[in-house]
Order: C-alpha cells, then sequence, then structure tokens
C-alpha cells in the first residue's frame, strides 16, 4: 500500500486526468449500459420454464407472464346477458388492435371463445377477458396496459366503461407512483452531502461526493462490455446508483478521515497520505474484496439474472474501490489542505463521547452482549415464520386504474386467481379431457379451453387453470404442486407452467443451491479476513455475527412486510403476505458483504492499536473511539441511499431496499458498536491467537500476543 501511495504521489496529475477521462466516457455510455439491460426470470433446465418456453414457441405471448384481464362493466340498467356477442367482439377487436399497435401477437380468452360463464361477475353487469401477451424484453419496455386501454375504450358497447389489470399493471401503479434511478441517485446525494458536513465541517464534505460520482460512470462504462457478453438484469442499473454511491462514499470518508487525523497528528501533507493509504486504504481494499465476494458467489446459482446480478454487481465495490486509492489520495496530495477549511472539527484525538461508550460497554461486556443478542433472538423468532413467494394483489397496489378495475372484479365474485393462472400446453384433442381431469384438483376453481384462433396452433392449445386463490407464497402454491402431479400421468400435456411454477422451480434451483452459495463465500471471507486480522477467532466471529444478524434482518422483513407491522403505515402498502422469492438472496448477497465493511473497519483499527502496545481492552476503547462516528456516519449515508432507492416503483423494490436499510442501521448499531466490543472484550487474548504455519501460509507477519493481562477492568467512565 506504501509502493500504491508514492506511485499516486508521483503521478497524481495523470491520475486525475485518467480518472475525468473514464468519468466522461462512463457518462456517455450509461443511458446506452441502462438500455441493454433486460428483464429475465427465466429458470433454464426446470420444469416451468421448459413448458413456457414451448408456449412461446408455438403462440409468441404467455408462458413466463401473468394475464391482463381486461374488463366491460355495463351501463345502469344493462347486463352482460343479451350483450354477450356484442362483447365477444369487443374483446376480440380491441386484442387485435393493441396486438396490432405493439406489433406482437397477443392471446385472448373469454366467455366467446370458452363457453364459461367465469368470464361475468355475480351480477351480470361486467364481463372480462384473459389477455397473453408476451413478456418485456428491456428494462424500458412496458407491459401492453395502456394500448389494451386505449383499443378496448374505441371499441367499447355505447355507455359501458372498462378496465385493464394484472399482475404487472398493478406493480407498476400509476406513472407517478415513484422515482426513477437519477432522482434517486440525487436524492441519496443530498442526504450523503448533509451527513459528510456534520463528520468534516469542511469542503472536504465534497471530495467523497466527487468519488461517488466517479465511481458510478466507472460502474457503467465496465457494465457496457458485460452487457454484450451476457444478459444484465435491469435490476443492477438501480444497484450500480444507490449501493455505488453508499459504497464509494463510505470508502472515500474512512480514507479521508484518516489523513485528516495524521495532519492533525504533525504529520506533513504527503506522508499523511501515506500513511492514510497504508492504514486506512487496506481496510478499504479489503472491505471492497468482502463485498465482491458475497456479490460473486451469485454466480453459483443456476439462474441467469441473479448471476448478472452478481457479476454486474461485483463491479461496483471494485470500481468504488479503485476510484478511491486512486483519485481520492491524488486529490488530497494537491489540493486537500485547501478543502480542509474552514478548519473546525479537529481530529488528533479519538471522539470522547464514542470513547466513554467503549468504555462502557467493556466494563459491562456481558450486559452488553447478552442484550444484544436477546434483541437478534427476539427478531430470529420472527423469521422463522418467513414464507417465500411473491406480493399479493392487495400489496401491489392501493389506488390508480389497474386498482380500481381489480376491485370491480373482487366486488363482483371473480377470484384474483385469475391474475395468477396456471397454463398447461396440451395436445388439442386430448385438451377437454384434460381440462376435466385438472380442472378436478383440489384448488382448482374453472378449467378453461378455448376454441378460438389465438389459443390454438397446431395439433397444440393452452387450457389455463384458475385457481382459487393467487398462487403468490409457499401455503398457496399447494395447487400448483398438485396439478403437477395431476399432470404427470396425464395423457396429452406436454407442460404446466405459470407465475406459482416459477416460485416452486426457483426454490427448488436456487434454495437448493443455497448451502453451496453459502459455504463459498463464509469460506473465502474466512481466509480473507485472518489475513487482515492476523487472527482466527475474529473471522469466526465476524462471519457468524453477519449470518446472525441476516436472520434479524429476515424477521425484520417478515414483521413489516409480510404481516405488515408498518408497511400500511409508512408506504400505504397492506402486508405483503410472503416475502419476494428472490430478494432474500439478493439481501444475503449485499448485506454479508456490506455489514462486513464496518467489521473490518472497526477491527482493523483495534488490531492496529493493540499492535501499538495497548492490551485488548484498550484497543477496543481506542479502536471505538476512533471509528465509531466514522461506522455511523457511513451506515446513515448507506441507509439513506437505500431510504432512496425505497421511493421508487414497485413493491419488490421497496422490500429489497427497506431490509438493505434496516440491515445496514442494525449491523452499525447493535451489532457493530454493542456486540463486537463487548465480545473482543471477552475473548481476550483468545482474539490474537495465530498458529505460526498460517502465518507462513498466508504470507503475513506473526500474530504477538502481550504478556499483560487483555481482560483487565478498564478504568471506570469518567462523569
Amino acid at each position: 500500500m506504501e509502493r500504491w501511495a508514492d506511485f499516486v504521489l508521483r503521478h497524481r496529475l495523470w491520475v486525475v486526468l485518467f480518472w475525468v477521462v473514464i468519468f466522461v466516457a462512463g457518462g456517455a455510455v450509461s443511458k446506452t449500459t441502462s438500455d441493454r439491460m433486460t428483464i429475465d426470470f427465466s429458470l433454464p433446465g426446470q420444469p416451468g420454464t421448459d413448458a413456457a418456453n414451448k408456449i412461446i414457441a408455438a403462440f409468441h405471448n404467455g408462458g413466463d407472464t401473468a394475464p391482463m384481464l381486461i374488463s366491460v362493466t355495463m351501463p345502469q340498467g344493462q347486463t352482460v346477458t343479451g350483450n354477450e356477442d356484442a362483447l365477444g367482439r369487443a374483446f376480440d377487436d380491441a386484442v387485435a388492435k393493441a396486438a396490432s399497435a405493439e406489433k406482437k401477437q397477443f392471446r385472448v380468452l373469454d366467455e366467446a371463445n370458452t363457453g364459461d360463464k367465469a368470464f361475468r361477475t355475480d351480477d351480470d353487469r361486467t364481463a372480462y377477458a384473459m389477455v397473453f401477451y408476451p413478456f418485456p424484453t428491456s428494462a424500458t419496455e412496458k407491459p401492453p396496459t395502456d394500448p389494451l386501454r386505449k383499443a378496448l375504450e374505441s371499441v367499447k358497447p355505447s355507455g359501458s366503461t372498462v378496465g385493464v389489470t394484472g399482475e404487472d399493471a398493478l406493480a407498476i401503479g400509476d406513472e407517478d407512483a415513484g422515482n426513477s434511478v437519477l432522482v434517486e441517485t440525487l436524492l441519496g446525494g443530498v442526504g450523503a452531502l448533509v451527513v459528510l458536513i456534520f463528520v468534516f465541517a469542511s469542503f472536504l464534505a465534497l471530495l467523497p461526493i466527487l468519488v461517488a460520482a466517479v465511481s458510478i460512470m466507472t460502474t457503467f462504462l465496465l457494465l457496457l462490455p458485460v452487457t454484450y457478453a451476457t444478459d444484465v438484469s435491469f435490476i443492477v442499473q438501480f444497484l450500480v446508483a444507490l449501493i455505488g454511491l453508499g459504497v464509494a462514499i463510505d470508502y472515500s470518508l474512512l480514507l479521508v478521515n484518516r489523513w485528516r487525523e495524521e495532519r492533525d497528528h504533525g504529520k506533513d501533507n504527503h506522508e499523511a497520505v501515506r500513511e492514510a493509504v497504508r492504514t486506512a486504504g487496506h481496510a478499504v481494499l479489503f472491505s471492497g474484496i468482502t463485498v465482491a465476494i458475497g456479490l460473486l458467489a451469485l454466480v453459483v446459482l443456476p439462474v441467469p439474472f441473479m448471476r448478472s446480478i452478481g457479476y454486474g454487481g461485483a463491479l461496483i465495490p471494485f470500481a468504488s474501490v479503485a476510484v478511491t486509492l486512486s483519485l481520492t489520495p491524488a486529490i488530497l496530495s494537491s489540493i486537500g489542505p485547501w478543502l480542509d477549511r474552514p478548519k473546525i472539527r479537529h481530529e488528533n484525538k479519538a471522539s470522547r463521547g464514542w470513547t466513554a461508550w467503549a468504555r462502557l460497554v467493556v466494563q459491562h461486556r456481558w450486559v452488553a452482549a447478552g442484550s444484544a443478542f436477546v434483541v437478534l433472538g427476539l427478531l430470529f423468532a420472527a423469521f422463522t415464520g418467513i414464507r417465500v413467494g411473491v406480493a399479493s394483489s392487495d400489496s401491489l397496489a392501493s389506488n390508480g386504474k389497474a386498482y380500481d378495475a381489480l376491485q370491480v372484479l373482487k366486488d363482483g365474485g371473480v377470484t384474483t386467481g385469475a391474475l395468477t393462472p396456471i397454463e398447461v400446453l396440451a395436445e388439442k384433442d386430448k385438451a377437454p379431457a384434460i381440462a376435466e381431469k385438472l380442472g378436478a384438483v383440489k384448488g382448482i376453481d374453472h378449467a378453461l379451453v378455448s376454441t378460438g384462433p389465438t389459443s390454438n396452433a397446431g395439433d397444440r392449445t393452452v387450457v389455463v387453470l384458475i385457481p382459487n386463490k393467487e398462487t403468490v407464497n409457499s401455503k398457496t402454491v399447494d395447487v400448483v404442486r398438485g396439478v403437477g402431479d395431476a399432470a404427470e400421468d396425464t395423457p396429452g400435456v406436454i407442460g404446466v407452467t405459470g407465475l406459482g411454477n416459477a416460485q416452486v422451480d426457483f426454490l427448488h434451483a436456487v434454495y437448493g443451491n443455497f448451502p453451496l452459495m453459502l459455504t463459498i463465500i463464509a469460506l473465502l471471507t474466512f481466509v480473507l479476513l485472518v489475513r487482515a486480522f492476523r487472527s482466527i477467532l475474529l473471522p469466526i466471529k465476524a462471519v457468524l455475527l453477519n449470518l446472525i444478524s441476516l436472520t434479524a434482518v429476515y424477521g425484520a422483513m417478515v414483521l413489516f412486510w409480510q404481516d405488515g407491522h408498518g408497511s400500511e403505515q409508512l408506504f400505504g402498502i397492506a402486508e405483503t403476505g410472503a416475502v419476494t422469492f428472490w430478494v432474500p438472496l439478493m439481501v444475503f448477497a449485499f448485506l454479508f458483504g456490506l455489514s462486513m465493511d464496518y467489521e473490518v473497519f472497526i477491527l482493523a483499527r483495534i488490531r492496529e492499536e493493540y499492535d501499538n502496545g495497548h492490551n485488548t481492552n484498550e484497543a477496543v476503547i481506542e479502536g471505538i473511539g476512533r471509528t465509531g462516528r466514522l461506522v455511523t456516519s457511513a451506515a446513515l449515508i448507506l441507509f439513506l441511499a437505500f431510504a432512496a432507492l425505497a421511493s421508487g416503483p414497485g413493491t419488490d423494490l421497496k422490500v429489497m431496499a427497506t431490509a438493505l436499510g434496516f440491515g445496514i442501521l442494525l449491523d452499525a448499531t447493535l451489532v457493530r458498536s454493542l456486540l463486537v466490543p463487548s465480545l473482543v472484550s471477552l475473548f481476550g487474548s483468545w482474539n490474537w491467537w495465530l498458529p505460526d504455519w498460517v502465518a507462513r501460509v498466508l504470507r503475513i507477519p506473526p500474530s504477538q500476543v502481550h504478556s499483560e493481562d487483555p481482560t483487565a477492568e478498564p478504568e471506570p467512565v469518567p462523569v
């Protein structure tokens, strides 16, 4: 790190110019990169995905999408009865016009082509149809909600009203329901700037913001060739903008603060830069690697979109570390002293407040550790009730045209299972028999066979099963398993798919491989931290605490979102009934590395103080005194970034953002400020045990344990 610091100091002008070019180039291609990202939640090799692909090949729609429900409500005094032909023509004409406008093929099921009165409400005033459409191929492509509504308005019977709803229509909601990526990033940046002004009380507050901007543009530039090599999920753009903002600011904050500390200790500017890079830069490097490990572990999952988030997301810490360890020291070595004005806050002494807090925790370490474990235990108890699935329709939207259309159908006795039908690809001549058998499965409300041209291709057709409940979580997908079991020995069935099948397949493919992913992350992180801390016990503690705190975050997700204790009050969203099936994996991948950042920041400083001659308790007190304010400020910045992400549209995104935000706050407060110092104090000299042969293998200096008793009681807290 010292050699790297000397290189940057010698070539600081060229370093700055290099990052200026990268920043401009990244800004120029950022829109292209975003436009090339895809929406693809397929699970290759799973039966549901295979069946969906066969349906798409034959009909060019459906398979991997839940249908739109388009409805016509007759004017007061008129009923569906007597207007069946007019309504059938209206649905056919509307779907044909919308398909022509979109230049795509749609498939429609209604009473006219199935002969089933399931497509009308109990009061006989509203008729509806199912419209299956192709899955969007990019993040900028919208579902055909507006084209269907406009087309239906143009052909509806006189005096009637129309509606369009569906899973995608409800998830998007009103166009003004959320902020764009740019607005979210600006919101997060403003919040971060306020925190940085408090931390530095000088123009230095602007430097981490600059580093974050360059890091984000660098990541978009690095992502562009990746989008040509493979599909990259549209989710990555949100993560690059918001997590990139928080991570880059955190890393720069740590480095700049250490430079300031060395300056206040009397070092000249260049020597302060060298020392900051050697110490804080070392911690930043290891922190970035831990974040990348958590994300790269997603690559082992047999799911393309999760893999793309893994290697796409891993570019975030890579870019942040690269910019922080080069651009930051280059700027500090040239105009750093000028930026550090007005000189209000000094760093030559540890924070009195955090020093007193650390001394109090060490003095009452058993009480501190016990209290923290009680809170974590309560949240773990909530975690045991987790249901994995998708958000229910009640939680997707509480207003808007799609919500109003759904309410008309629900009030008319139509089951919300129509939002998540099961599609059965079948041989045409055997379709009636298949519908009769599968329609008898417990939990199926209706089995539909359409004679319409859009539902028949050659010798194949699609039997559509409507469950009596939405298949959105682990309790309601039993009907999907029941249909699958019944279909296995039913002649003429080619494949079964639908939203419920996707969940079942995801649970099998992803969570079945989760132990492998967890093992890879834990082993790589352990080896890395052994090298960083020169200890065996500290890395074990770090990995275990991370896993414990993650289960606590899942427990909070269950309470807040699944059970609705707070979601209605804060976001106006009803209980989701389940945690979106891909969110726990995303939260794990990001939080495992991000929360480890603070572990590295704190323990690296405690290790440094111990190596400087302090005993364990003294090292804990000094380490927390030096890093407490930084870790809290860094966590607050990341929390604000996630709060900005939660302001975006879509319930799933809000669930993920709030989970990440809560996880960061929980980790920086309860875990790192209470549990870590108390446990390190309790472990005493065992913290620093490292066999000599391990040190030789990892090519690190051996760990020297002080002869004095490291578990001695600290001095009383001064009043």
